[in-house]
C-alpha cells in the first residue's frame, strides 16, 4: 500500500469516527463506544462494533438502522455498513482489520428486524 493510499484511508476513517461523535453522542453519554473493525475503501463497506452499554440495549437496533442511513448519505464513498454489538453470538462483516479508539456511534446485523426510525 502507498503511502498516499494508506493517507487516504487514515483521513476516511477519521471523517468516519468524526461522524458517529458527532450524529450520534448519546451512546458515549449512556456508555457504549464504537470501533471500526474493518474499512475496504475499494467496495466501500465498513464495519463498525458497538461495545460497551450497547451491548444488550433494547434501542440499539434502532441506533444501527440510524447509523446506517446516515452514514452512506454523509459519507459518499462508503457504501455499505456493517454493524454489530455482538450480543447475537456472531461478527457479521468482521474481516479483522484495525480498531480504531472508542468513539459514540453504531453496531447490528443485515438480517436483523430494524424497527422503527431512530428518535435521533
Amino acid at each position: 500500500m502507498s503511502t498516499e493510499t494508506a493517507d487516504t484511508d487514515d483521513e476516511l476513517r477519521e471523517r468516519i469516527s468524526n461522524f458517529l461523535r458527532r450524529n450520534f453522542p448519546q451512546i458515549q453519554m449512556h456508555g457504549g463506544s464504537a470501533a471500526i473493525q474493518n474499512l475496504d475503501r475499494e467496495t466501500g463497506e465498513v464495519t463498525v462494533m458497538l461495545g460497551g452499554a450497547c451491548s444488550g440495549c433494547g434501542i440499539s437496533p434502532m441506533t444501527i438502522q440510524a447509523i446506517k442511513s446516515r452514514m452512506t448519505q454523509e459519507i459518499p464513498e462508503i457504501e455499505t455498513v456493517h454493524a454489530d454489538t455482538g450480543m447475537d453470538g456472531g461478527s457479521e462483516g468482521m474481516a479483522g482489520g484495525q480498531t480504531s479508539p472508542s468513539f459514540p456511534g453504531d453496531g447490528g446485523g443485515e438480517n436483523e428486524d430494524e424497527g422503527p426510525e431512530a428518535p435521533f
